[in-house]
């Protein structure tokens, strides 16, 4: 591969606001796997936010790029798997698998799609001090031909229009919206673009504790919510708290710490074969490989409230934020009743009716 930006690429990112700011242009912020796409002839590589190649992974969309992409060019965009009309992070995220057979028959079973957005590099030209508008001009140019499972990610200008898919396309499974300067210069791993991600609160059960990498401070609280049928459900955790809280929580827990999980409503997480179902706290992800899991159960006794930007399926997306104890609430109040519902819309729609450039 002899390209004029070689891998590995760390991509741009963005930095959180509240409101969409004025005189950009504004994308949907796709919820996938981040990948920079280098294709050089017959050589692809697709390398992930952290430098890993994904290609043995995604051998469809290996084949997908070879027919859609310029011949010699690198490519940002996100690797989805797309599900009953919305993006499916945890299907997605069940394509990372050490077995290449696994790997073969998920890529028939839960084919990934690759949404270009941005244009790093094309034929012998680096672009990356080219500003965003003529890089997305060079984009499009580049895609016209593009055919599923490859997209053009939509784009506009119209802070309306942005405001729009804000509003409506999270029913597609999008978390929010990206908004570009556009005489943006690509830069790799600086925070130069902004994000505007949806915000709700949630009255959570907490069950549990992981300690911090660092030593015997609290790392993250598990949290919980009561489903239908009474059961308490691993819905995610909340991790953001300055050392010092991190040591003071320990000692403010300590009277709901259990011996050992029996009689805990989450006690199955010893054995090996609850761990398949990636729900319980005790599950190995296959992105930290051999890294400890384990955790401190807690009577679920204590109620705090939560910030979270949006679930996936049963579970917060990502990471919630503290924001305070409720004393107030009872824990069997906890339940996904409470939780906002959100109008479905199909990911089809999204990708086919807004402007390509």
């Amino acid at each position: 591969m002899d390209l004029p930006v070689m891998p590995p690429v760390k991509p741009m990112l963005a930095k959180s606001v509240r409101k969409i700011p004025p005189g950009m242009q504004y994308e949907a912020k796709w919820d996938g796997f981040r990948a920079l796409v280098h294709r050089d002839g017959d050589e692809i590589e697709i390398g992930s936010r952290t430098g890993k190649s994904l290609a043995r992974y995604f051998p469809e969309l290996v084949a997908a790029l070879k027919e859609n992409l310029p011949d010699r060019c690198v490519v940002d965009g996100e690797v989805v798997v797309v599900s009953g009309g919305r993006l499916d992070f945890d299907r997605l995220s069940e394509r990372i698998h050490p077995a290449a057979s696994r790997v073969k028959m998920l890529a028939e079973t839960t084919p990934a799609s690759f949404v270009a957005f941005d244009l790093l590099a094309l034929g012998d030209e680096a672009l990356l001090d080219t500003p965003l508008t003529e890089r997305r001009s060079a984009l499009v140019r580049s895609l016209s031909t593009a055919r599923p499972p490859v997209h053009l990610a939509p784009a506009t200008t119209d802070p309306a229009l942005a405001q729009e898919w804000f509003e409506r396309f999270e029913g597609a499974g999008l978390d929010g919206v990206i908004a570009k300067p556009l005489d943006l210069p690509y830069r790799p791993d600086a925070r130069l673009m902004f994000k505007i991600k949806h915000e709700r609160t949630a009255d959570v059960v907490l069950a549990g504790f992981r300690f911090h990498t660092s030593g015997p401070i609290v790392g993250s609280l598990l949290l919980g919510l009561y489903d239908g049928h009474g059961a308490l459900q691993h819905v995610g955790v909340c991790a953001a708290f300055p050392m010092k809280r991190r040591a003071e929580l320990v000692e403010e827990l300590e009277p709901l710490r259990m011996p050992d999980p029996e009689g805990h409503p989450w006690a199955a997480w010893a054995e090996e074969s609850a761990h398949e179902s990636a729900r319980l706290p005790g599950a190995q992800s296959r992105w930290t490989g051999k890294k400890d899991l384990s955790w401190v159960p807690l009577r679920p006794e204590r109620v705090l409230e939560v910030k979270y930007d949006h679930m996936e399926g049963d579970r917060f997306r990502h990471t919630a934020q503290f924001a305070r104890w409720r004393p107030d609430r009872e824990p069997e109040s906890c339940t996904y009743a409470q939780l906002e519902e959100v109008v479905g819309y199909d990911l089809a729609e999204v990708l086919g009716t807004s402007p390509a450039g």
